[in-house]
């Protein structure tokens, strides 16, 4: 299903994204390296003009037990991790199955979209959708114009379940 809108970034998001010197991937590396054993999960670009642009990033180990890193996207350090206050044994069950049933990694997935449609990574998560498919959800920001699209992408098999312009 395909939707299409007129969802154009602000200009204070498009001087965040213009600011960015390390991508969604590096990020996500970074924050695999400061977890050993993990996966990613999650990476948010995140910031303003005050804190400049950051990746907020998720990455689990097998068990589910979900570790936050921030990364600074123009230097790419890494802050230590922080673990998630608010998980339960039911969140981390459900991510661990997850994480064992992804085939697809974050990388493919985004790749994917940016095949679909030419832009910047702005945002990664795996989830899943409202009938139960495990999934990628990918922001892409075309620099062009700066509509922001969100595509989900099936976690087993690269399909493109859903394309949506962001109208808002």
């Amino acid at each position: 299903m395909t939707t299409k809108g007129s969802g154009v970034l602000a200009v204070g998001e498009r001087a965040l994204v213009a600011r960015v010197k390390v991508s969604y991937e590096k990020a996500l590396r970074a924050a695999v390296a400061a977890v050993p054993a993990s996966k990613p999960v999650s990476a948010e670009l995140e910031g303003s003009d005050v804190v400049g642009p950051r990746w907020d990033t998720q990455v689990a180990t097998s068990d589910g037990t979900v570790r936050s890193v921030r990364v600074d996207a123009v230097s790419g350090k890494a802050d230590h991790p922080r673990t998630e206050a608010d998980e339960d044994g039911d969140d981390r069950r459900k991510l661990a199955g997850w994480l064992k049933k992804a085939t697809v990694t974050a990388e493919q997935a985004a790749r994917t979209a940016t095949d679909k449609t030419k832009g910047t990574v702005t945002s990664i998560e795996l989830d899943d959708s409202d009938d139960g498919k495990l999934m990628w959800s990918v922001d892409v920001v075309t620099p062009k114009d700066w509509n922001k699209t969100t595509f989900d992408v099936d976690a087993t098999n690269r399909k493109i379940l859903r394309e949506h312009v962001d109208t808002d």
